[in-house]
């Protein structure tokens, strides 16, 4: 099956420093891929370049094809792709509902029209530059029927992430893990068919965890949205991921399922720092089956059963 998203050799340089280097990785279609690694590893970084915040030094980015050197950074939720951020940046005093309708902000306009097609759709096309302000300040015709749609696309994103009760409420009132949601339903709201999600469930309790990991899992199965996820949490990592790309200091280490990176010496190393083979063979001469901090590496990522496990 070819790559829904692929990367290729990418580096990503600061002066001398290199947040990125030379990474690869493909991403299937319909599938949730998690990035993890320790806190500087390149993480997001490498989901800025595919977001186009930042510019790769060198390397590949294709997107069901497309090249995304080439897409303007306002252009690519166009193409198919969303992304929220680790710090939540909703608009606190508008309501849920206003703050999920401008994730719709990149499909109002005048075309495509529903029925629109041959001379009537190329006039549209002709003219919206310059009719599309003035019909959206009057709110006639067009407008009206497409924002009507679009308000409709809204509810039922809200339904989806069961934010109905507080679709009126300013967004500031709201708990955390309730700003975080709207965040993940204005990115849905754009009709994403790649979703990137950035520390999705940073600072959230056990609970709006839960309901979090539900929300991502039933948007990926039930929308068929793909998902590219960072996350620290590795108990949410191994229960939601099919793929895990591990990364330390701007390089790949592997990519594989959750069984193959739980186990891997080279992932447990650049969490914990240290030479894990010697380690482990001192603790074995010395009468320990393993290594302490290994091991509490291990139950940290077996927390949760992996989405393999649960199949």
């Amino acid at each position: 099956m070819d790559a829904q998203l692929s990367i290729s050799k990418l580096t990503l340089a600061f002066g001398a420093v290199r947040a990125l280097d030379g990474v690869s990785l493909d991403v299937a279609p319909g599938s949730i891929h998690a990035i993890i690694g320790p806190n500087g590893a390149g993480k997001t970084s490498l989901l800025n370049c595919i977001s186009r915040v930042y510019q790769p030094s060198n390397g590949a980015m294709r997107f069901e094809g497309h090249d995304l050197s080439r897409v303007a950074r306002h252009n690519l939720v166009r193409t198919g792709i969303a992304r929220t951020f680790q710090n939540i940046a909703l608009f606190k005093a508008m309501s849920v509902l206003d703050n999920v309708l401008i994730g719709q902000h990149s499909r109002m306009g005048l075309h495509p029209l529903p029925g629109a097609s041959g001379l009537g759709r190329r006039l549209l096309d002709a003219a919206g530059a310059a009719v599309e302000p003035l019909a959206s300040c009057l709110y006639f015709g067009p407008i009206r029927a497409r924002e009507a749609a679009h308000r409709a696309e809204v509810e039922d994103v809200l339904e989806f992430l069961e934010l109905q009760q507080v679709r009126r409420r300013p967004v500031g009132e709201l708990a955390y893990g309730m700003q975080k949601r709207v965040d993940l339903a204005r990115a849905l709201a754009a009709r994403p068919r790649l979703l990137l999600l950035d520390e999705p469930m940073a600072g959230m309790n056990a609970g709006e965890k839960e309901e979090m990991v539900r929300f991502i899992r039933e948007t990926n199965r039930e929308r068929g949205v793909t998902t590219v996820l960072i996350e620290h949490d590795m108990g949410v990592v191994m229960g939601l991921s099919e793929q895990i790309t591990v990364l330390d200091f701007g390089r790949k280490i592997m990519t594989g399922t959750p069984a193959e990176v739980r186990v891997n010496p080279r992932v447990i190393e650049a969490y914990l720092g240290e030479d894990v083979t010697r380690v482990q063979e001192e603790e074995a001469a010395a009468g320990v089956s393993a290594t302490e901090s290994g091991a509490e590496f291990l139950t940290a990522f077996e927390a949760v059963p992996s989405a393999e496990e649960r199949e």
